[in-house]
């Protein structure tokens, strides 16, 4: 079922931990990328639908990629 404007409320990107604790790992490139735009912007809560918690976490998880030279800052075509 979906939620409001077409998007699946239950999906997180999130990953537990053996001890339970909720992480986004900064490696997984494919899915660092689902959460930005094509010119290399990372989404609003509003578009991702999650909490403020879990954006800090996304962004931190996104700006450690791009450092690590995983993601690009921009878009090649700029």
């Amino acid at each position: 079922m979906t939620g409001e404007y077409g998007r699946n409320p239950s999906k997180s990107y999130l990953k537990t931990d053996k001890d339970g604790k909720y992480y986004i790992d900064y490696k997984s490139v494919d899915d660092l990328r689902r959460l930005m735009t094509p010119n290399g912007k990372i989404y609003s809560r509003k578009r991702l639908g999650t909490t403020a918690k879990q954006q800090r976490m996304v962004a931190q998880a996104i700006k450690r990629a791009r450092y690590m030279a995983l993601l690009p800052f921009t878009s090649g075509t700029l």
